[in-house]
């Protein structure tokens, strides 16, 4: 039964979107607005993380806090310049060799601060 009350729901907001004038104006700007709000609590996350967490990344040397933050940094920029990225075949490329690397960092940071 809440399958077909789900089949139900999408049925008619695809048909809203369809047949509705400016139905896909109003499907984008949602989608949109659906965008800023997982940004906005992403980044009150990573807010909150920095300062449960103050102590721990102070304690961690000048090199793997400058690291860290790189590598967050190179995340955050290839991931806010995929779509651009994904339109060549050297793109895709840089963008996996990006990624990569800025988890390297992430990982390199995290075995480092493990250790005694």
């Amino acid at each position: 039964m809440k399958t077909l009350r789900n089949v139900a729901i999408i049925l008619a907001v695809a048909a809203g979107v369809a047949l509705i004038p400016a139905g896909g104006v109003a499907a984008g700007t949602t989608l949109w607005l659906l965008g800023i709000a997982f940004w906005a609590v992403l980044a009150w996350f990573a807010a909150r993380m920095y300062r449960e967490h103050r102590m721990a990344l102070m304690s961690l040397d000048d090199r793997m806090r400058a690291l860290l933050y790189g590598s967050i940094g190179v995340a955050v920029l290839t991931v806010s310049a995929t779509r651009r990225l994904w339109d060549t075949p050297a793109g895709v490329i840089a963008w996996f060799a990006l990624i990569a690397a800025a988890s390297y960092g992430l990982f390199a940071v995290w075995q480092h601060s493990r250790r005694y």
